[in-house]
């Protein structure tokens, strides 16, 4: 069955916004566990402005479900996985200032940087996953994604849930399930994350069963603001099965 990674960051979103802390991310992080969720992501940016560093720790302390840290490796990126020791960091090209994670790597491009960026995190013991957008994957890029020596790769899956219901749903996904099956045959492993939710989760995971893990934060927080949090759980993780 697929994980459920739930990103809190949007809880840490909304407590930000009034300076006080209402509402307890850990709490709460710690709530969505018991409620059934199998991993916690987060993706600390250096402005702070949703996750900030002492959360990363208070985490990282305190649960004992896979722990996944997101965000662009510079260095201060690695000292803070390097002091926590995730069970994964996955590693996406986004610069500070934007908004949320929105492109997946230039493999060929950033080969370097990304082999010694992995090297360096498979020496802390922590499993790597690289952000992958399909569309724009290329046999070369998959010749570069072998030679990073990844662990995983995530599937950048926001022009997937932008197709869902469309004509262009079955042309969208066949790309999907390309890529998947080539980067499995690599025997590398799969991830999946962007703009999945209840409506269209349950259909990528039967095109694609052999995802590992989902990694889903905005979507599910709504939820369960019409939900609650326990349901809602529930109803992602019904999703997955």
């Amino acid at each position: 069955m697929t994980k459920l990674s739930v990103n809190v960051n949007k809880l840490a979103t909304i407590r930000n916004s009034r300076g006080k802390n209402n509402p307890d991310v850990l709490k709460m992080t710690l709530d969505i566990i018991a409620y059934g969720a199998q991993g916690i992501t987060v993706h600390p940016r250096p402005d702070g402005r949703h996750i900030r560093k002492e959360d990363v720790y208070a985490i990282a302390n305190a649960i004992e479900v896979e722990f996944n840290i997101e965000g662009y490796p510079d260095q201060h990126f690695l000292n803070l996985a390097s002091a926590v020791k995730p069970a994964q960091c996955t590693l996406v090209p986004d610069p500070p200032h934007v908004l949320t994670s929105n492109a997946g790597w230039e493999l060929e491009k950033n080969l370097p940087f990304l082999r010694d960026t992995i090297a360096t995190l498979h020496q802390s013991g922590i499993r790597t996953s690289l952000f992958i957008d399909p569309m724009r994957f290329t046999p070369q890029e998959l010749d570069a994604l072998a030679q990073t020596k990844t662990d995983r790769i995530e599937l950048y899956t926001e022009t997937y849930a932008d197709a869902f219901g469309s004509d262009r749903l079955p042309e969208i996904l066949a790309v999907y399930e390309k890529i998947a099956t080539e980067v499995d045959q690599l025997g590398i492993g799969i991830n999946a994350g962007h703009d999945l939710n209840l409506d269209n989760l349950k259909h990528f995971i039967q095109a694609i069963p052999n995802v590992a893990e989902v990694s889903i934060g905005h979507a599910l927080i709504c939820d369960a603001l019409n939900f609650g949090m326990r349901e809602t759980i529930g109803r992602y993780l019904d999703c997955l099965k």
